[in-house]
């Protein structure tokens, strides 16, 4: 698990830099968090460090944006506003190979979801955020390695206890 400390937008842009630059193909990243946390803000930085130019619309009401990024496509979902885990059923989702899946609220969506590779969970603290790394497969592991590694990413500091 990584932890750090977002002290302002530039860190959590820096992060979501770092996140990219690193991502192994077609993964999957659940993110955690209440309403303010920063979820929205992590994926529109994650998805203009993939090379997003456009507008990066938030998926509160429409459920899922695609966006097509260097090597296929980014998904960014937002499931805050689903009832039951079955409405993911009529997004068109199923035949989605090889993408970058970034799910804000995906405990609502349960076993509907494809299993994440990282759980990133975010937590205001102060005028910061905290946010937490967590590794939920194999290729999740092999990321959180190349983060530990990643020179760039030990500039944001880790949270004080």
């Amino acid at each position: 698990m990584i932890h750090r400390f977002l002290a302002d937008e530039a860190a959590t842009r820096l992060l979501a830099e770092r996140l990219a630059a690193h991502q192994p193909h077609g993964a999957r990243v659940h993110l955690h968090g209440d309403l303010g946390a920063g979820k929205s803000t992590l994926a529109r930085a994650w998805l203009r460090a993939l090379g997003v130019t456009g507008t990066v619309r938030s998926p509160t009401y429409t459920l899922v944006e695609r966006y097509p990024v260097e090597g296929g496509e980014a998904l960014h979902l937002d499931l805050y506003r689903i009832g039951d885990a079955a409405e993911l059923d009529f997004l068109g989702l199923d035949d989605v190979e090889g993408a970058l899946w970034l799910v804000e609220w995906p405990e609502r969506g349960a076993a509907a979801l494809p299993q994440p590779d990282l759980d990133v969970a975010l937590a205001i603290d102060g005028t910061g955020r905290r946010v937490a790394l967590e590794a939920a497969s194999v290729a999740g592991r092999a990321w959180l390695d190349a983060l530990r590694r990643d020179p760039c990413l030990t500039t944001i500091p880790e949270p004080k206890p």
